[in-house]
């Protein structure tokens, strides 16, 4: 039987994301004891927003997101917490 990690706890979604993006899940969880679950009740915590960017940026976002295998919306949204993230610590709110 094979032993697993354990998983370390999180100051935030960005250093969860920086760890899972180097970690191999398989050393962490035992997927072979995984079930599938449905989540009818979940509300949405997101809104929907348009952004308009230069079309080479989008590209360039794109290209990366692929390379990293990740929607790239979901790499948008990483770009801005982290960058949020950032500015937040240096200014007052």
């Amino acid at each position: 039987m094979k032993t697993f990690k354990s998983i370390p706890e999180f100051k935030n979604e960005l250093e969860e994301f920086e760890f899972w993006s180097k970690a191999d899940s398989m050393d962490y969880i035992d997927w072979d004891e995984a079930k599938k679950v449905n989540f009818p009740n979940l509300k949405k915590t997101s809104q929907e927003i348009i952004l308009n960017l230069p079309l080479d940026l989008l590209e360039k976002i794109k290209v990366r997101a692929n390379k990293i295998d990740v929607p790239f919306e979901s790499l948008v949204k990483m770009y801005i917490l982290k960058a949020y993230n950032d500015n937040t610590q240096n200014y007052l709110p």
